[in-house]
């Protein structure tokens, strides 16, 4: 699979790398939080010959700059937006995880641009298990605890509020350290955790904020999936009119590693029925 890395600067200067490969109507593919250029290379390998794949590096992660400041979801809707410039085409856009959460607020602020007839910018919206439960004033102290481990070089912190944050379960925690070793984090992953954490902070839990989002949607989820998330995403189901939703057996929130010809095949039937 041959691709392309583009730089593109974002309203505010921050400069994007994104990373472009196939041909065909155009896809984005957000990645989530400690992801980047790599996070959808599985799946986008295989829908390459279909479809031409954008995978940016959201701001806060390597190669893409790291501006100084809090970093708002505000901030990255303004970056995705710039890559939909750049494409120039109506697009079909995929998150998954935090990428999922801000496709959402992508698909928010151009419902009113869909009401008022304007040229489509997106063709669809594909979401994979968003963590809408990790987000608010209750993630503030964790968010504290994780900058002062960051600050400090304490590895194990860091593990042990991500944890938290995302509720893993501690058999699978478990699992996490017996296949870490001795491995420390990457220190560029660790800062974008940060300034994820940062945007969480001052996000909205309340489902009936995306009751705007009339584009088609898919939103996909595995069934071992821990709780919160199966209750987090059949309260979205509700309040998206029109939701197609699939559920893969066996599967949990690393589906786009460890099963990535499901993620491709559902995206790809997914694309195809869109008008």
């Amino acid at each position: 699979m041959t691709s392309t890395d583009l730089e593109i600067k974002s309203a505010d200067g921050t400069r994007l790398v994104v990373r472009r490969t196939g041909a065909g109507d155009p896809v984005v593919l957000l990645h989530g939080s400690g992801g980047g250029l790599h996070s959808w290379s599985a799946v986008a390998e295989r829908l390459a010959g279909s479809f031409e794949l954008w995978m940016p590096a959201r701001r806060g992660y390597h190669p893409s700059d790291v501006p100084p400041g809090r970093k708002s979801l505000r901030h990255e809707v303004a970056d995705v937006l710039a890559v939909l410039d750049t494409i120039g085409r109506p697009v079909h856009l995929v998150g998954g995880s935090y990428g999922a959460m801000l496709a959402l607020h992508v698909a928010a602020a151009l419902a009113p641009h869909v009401a008022a007839a304007e040229p489509a910018r997106l063709r669809s919206l594909a979401l994979f298990e968003p963590p809408l439960f990790a987000a608010g004033s209750g993630v503030r102290p964790l968010l504290d605890r994780y900058r002062a481990a960051l600050d400090a070089d304490d590895a194990a912190g860091m593990f042990n509020v991500l944890n938290e944050v995302t509720r893993v379960p501690p058999a699978v925690v478990a699992a996490f350290r017996a296949a870490a070793g001795d491995r420390r984090p990457d220190p560029a992953s660790s800062v974008g955790w940060l300034h994820d954490l940062e945007a969480l902070t001052d996000d909205t839990t309340t489902p009936a904020t995306w009751s705007t989002i009339t584009v088609p949607t898919l939103l996909m989820q595995g069934a071992d999936t821990w709780e919160p998330m199966p209750a987090t995403m059949n309260a979205l189901a509700e309040v998206i009119p029109g939701l197609r939703r699939v559920i893969w057996p066996g599967q949990s929130h690393f589906v786009t590693m460890t099963a990535p010809d499901l993620v491709a095949e559902a995206l790809d039937g997914f694309f195809v029925s869109c008008p």
